[in-house]
């Protein structure tokens, strides 16, 4: 890549990340007695299908005079947040008590409607100074009797805040929904609702750069963080383990063809030439469907680079609300350029008389295939190349799912970035070695093969996507389904698309290395 284009790059990305993503809390944030405090409403969906969200008025809340509509960023709205300002009024140390904000009569259609939510376990998110607040509009009451059609639906009609601050910031607060303040949803009927709220107050020593810790060590798993560093480790140096034997054999191999070969040259030029270099006047003819395969070359490492700089400078701290989102659509745009760069470039060398200093000559007619065992197919291949880079990730994907389709918040970054070396690594090795295990059989179609044996890994991680819905989820409905499906296989098919790459280039070197090894004529 020229010098300029990469400079280009990285103002663009210092420019994103210096504008673009500050922290949220990084402004004033500073407070008199009776000050307003922004406490926005941000959505209502149910609890086990986090896609699923609606406008908090979306439900027959009480609506206030003069709602008004935060203004929100790009990487807010396609994380679909939708903050409205909030019918509480929680000014700064002010305490209230039982205070009530709303009373209404709920029709039976709205009755219909808030039973139906609490069927679904329905809950509600706000921000107040910049910190989320969660918690459940209403309960289902089961009383240990199993036929549903006897279980009493209530909602919530008192909510109360506690609020810590630090002389004159907020700290932390969180939100308890009173238990004995209920409202009976089970009949369809007309019921008369006092909605109220509480604020206690409490001081503390916590500092203000520190409010957001919190939330980070309430994520991913905090109680079993030391079980989780021990398993990954441990798959890890099982992984590299297993690829360190594999590739001293493979070394081992190598070795004694060059020996092999130079003793063949040197007792007769014209002897029978047998295994990879039995081929080597059609193991660099160009691939079937060239243009195709230069465009899925174009996918670049860039993106995910740059998106885990930003994740281990602290850029995606907890509740930096649209800040992945927001990075992702930015660096793609200001990679792709280099990615179609890559493409052009591969497919120019591809359609001119010389590419790449081919170490051999090759031949006008292609050689035929040998037959060969099942086992030497395409897709037990993919299959083989694909299971040791998926069990070197296995164990953090449940983590990374818990989080992008659950209420966790992944903030081990650095042990994300440990895995995605390995990944690149193992995926890098195993595609070599069945690459030669391919030639050595005398099969000089490998282009296609070490790119889709290089991305198989995201086939593995799409077969996880079925047991993580079915086994680990509650998730349900056409609208949840749909979206986990759908997005998960464009995510595993840009995972095939970069691996599949890995995997090309990898075999290439290799490729390239060994028949410049020998002689050929």
């Amino acid at each position: 890549m020229k010098t300029p284009t990469m400079l280009l790059l990285l103002v663009g990305a210092l420019i994103f990340s210096g504008a673009g993503l500050v922290r949220s809390d990084a402004s004033d944030h500073r407070y008199k007695e009776g000050d307003t405090v922004p406490l926005y409403a941000n959505k209502v969906g149910p609890f086990h299908n986090p896609s699923e969200t609606y406008r908090y008025f979306d439900l027959a809340f009480c609506v206030p005079e003069g709602v008004k509509e935060k203004k929100e960023a790009f990487g807010e709205v396609l994380n679909g947040d939708r903050l409205v300002s909030a019918p509480y009024k929680l000014n700064f140390r002010d305490e209230k008590d039982s205070e009530v904000y709303c009373k209404k009569k709920l029709s039976k259609e709205e009755v219909k409607q808030f039973r139906k939510a609490v069927e679904k376990a329905y809950y509600f998110q706000m921000y107040y100074d910049d910190l989320p607040i969660w918690g459940f509009i209403g309960k289902v009451d089961k009383e240990i009797k199993s036929d549903p059609s006897e279980h009493r639906y209530v909602l919530y009609k008192h909510i109360q805040f506690e609020i810590l601050y630090n002389n004159d910031r907020v700290i932390e607060i969180s939100a308890r929904m009173d238990p004995h303040s209920l409202v009976d949803l089970t009949e369809d009927k007309e019921v008369d609702a006092e909605f109220m709220y509480t604020v206690k107050l409490k001081e503390t020593e916590t500092p203000f750069e520190k409010r957001m810790e919190k939330y980070s060590m309430s994520s991913s798993l905090p109680h079993h963080l030391e079980i989780h560093w021990f398993s990954i480790i441990n798959s890890c140096v099982t992984v590299l383990l297993l690829t360190g034997f594999l590739a001293t054999i493979l070394m081992r191999v190598l070795k004694n063809d060059f020996m092999k070969y130079a003793q063949d040259e040197e007792a007769a030029d014209d002897q029978e030439e047998t295994g990879w270099k039995y081929i080597h006047g059609d193991v660099f003819r160009f691939p079937t469907h060239n243009s195709l395969f230069a465009a899925s070359l174009g996918c670049s490492l860039c993106t995910t680079v740059f998106i885990f700089m930003l994740a281990l400078v602290g850029v995606f701290y907890p509740y930096n609300r649209g800040a992945l989102f927001t990075a992702l659509v930015v660096i793609y745009a200001l990679t792709s350029g280099i990615a179609g760069y890559t493409s052009a470039s591969f497919y120019c060398q591809l359609e001119g008389k010389s590419w790449f200093q081919a170490p051999c000559r090759t031949t006008k007619y292609p050689r035929e295939v040998p037959p060969l065992p099942w086992y030497r197919s395409a897709l037990p291949q993919m299959a083989m190349a694909g299971f040791l880079p998926f069990s070197a990730i296995y164990i953090e994907l449940y983590y990374i799912f818990a989080s992008v389709w659950g209420h966790r918040i992944y903030t081990i970054y650095s042990i994300l970035f440990i895995v995605f070396i390995i990944l690149i690594i193992v995926t890098a090795f195993i595609t070599v070695a069945l690459t030669y295990f391919q030639l050595a059989a005398e099969d000089h179609q490998w282009w296609w093969r070490s790119f889709l044996c290089g991305g198989s890994t995201g086939l593995f991680i799409y077969a996880y996507c079925l047991y993580y819905y079915y086994a680990r989820s509650d998730m349900s409905g056409f609208m949840q389904t749909s979206f986990f499906f759908g997005y998960m296989a464009c995510i595993c098919y840009g995972f095939f698309l970069m691996l599949g790459t890995v995997g090309f280039r990898a075999a290439l070197l290799f490729v390239r290395h060994i028949y410049r090894s020998i002689k050929c004529e």
